[in-house]
């Protein structure tokens, strides 16, 4: 452990001094690549009030960063749900994987921007859209592993179900959706990943507060600090996501790796 996370430390490092080394030699403007030490006081600006302005566009970093998980987690609940429905019908109806199945892979290959306008048409500029895109983004990853999880299930499991007593409708909660739930899981955490890459593409439009909005707002007056800031950001709270998903499904799933 100790050993981990030495390595992870400096691993870290390395990349720091890399990036200190590019930036003082000066090998493309700083525009391009700014130092380590104007992105670090980016986040002391972004987040204190400094002369009378508040942050970034009236916004502390942390209420961006909130704003942006409130999406996130919204639109990833919102498609863990839908996807976890849609996977059971689709691993368990053939009749609904015919109609579905395709529908799903239809989705799953689009790229965000691509009906984010069509979302905006819709539902406006607010929060809807958003919500939208990222619940959209998330759902065919937890579909696709749910379906393809419970059409693993051992039909063994189910016999022994119905041996006991178990009836029919029992089965999916019962038996089905158990025995799926290490790969249901690792769909859940493919899908908040995919999220998070989609942030960004939901707050181009109104979104500030957000990170991805903050990023976006500073792309266009070339604060490119401001922009990795923003991405570290992201990546940062990401991994901290996910390292409390992995935590989850150790609690969920303790035999995952060891039957």
């Amino acid at each position: 452990m100790i050993r981990a996370v030495g390595l992870r430390a400096g691993a870290v490092l390395l990349l720091l001094a890399i990036w200190w080394a590019v930036a003082a030699a000066h090998i493309w403007p700083e525009v391009f690549v700014p130092a380590p030490g104007a992105v670090w006081e980016q986040l002391w600006l972004t987040s204190s009030v400094h002369e009378g302005r508040r942050g970034y566009s009236g916004y502390l970093l942390h209420e961006h960063l909130l704003v942006s998980l409130g999406r996130i987690g919204l639109g990833s609940l919102y498609g863990v749900i839908g996807g976890i429905a849609a996977g059971l019908l689709i691993g368990l109806v053939p009749t609904v994987r015919t109609l579905l199945g395709p529908l799903v892979t239809f989705v799953r290959t689009l790229p965000p921007l691509a009906y984010f306008s069509l979302l905006i048409i819709w539902f406006g500029i607010d929060e809807p859209p958003k919500i939208w895109l990222l619940f959209i983004a998330a759902m065919p990853p937890v579909a696709v592993a749910t379906a393809e999880a419970v059409r693993g299930v051992h039909e063994d499991y189910l016999n022994a179900a119905r041996s006991l007593g178990a009836r029919r409708w029992q089965l999916p909660y019962r038996i089905v959706l158990p025995s799926a739930l290490p790969e249901v899981i690792t769909g859940i955490r493919v899908a908040v990943g995919v999220a998070y890459t989609t942030v960004v593409a939901a707050e181009t439009v109104n979104g500030v507060p957000g990170i991805g909005g903050m990023i976006r707002d500073a792309q266009r007056y070339n604060q490119t600090d401001v922009v990795i800031l923003g991405l570290l950001v992201i990546g940062a709270s990401g991994l901290l996501i996910d390292t409390f998903l992995q935590f989850i499904e150790r609690l969920l799933v303790p035999w995952r790796g060891r039957a």
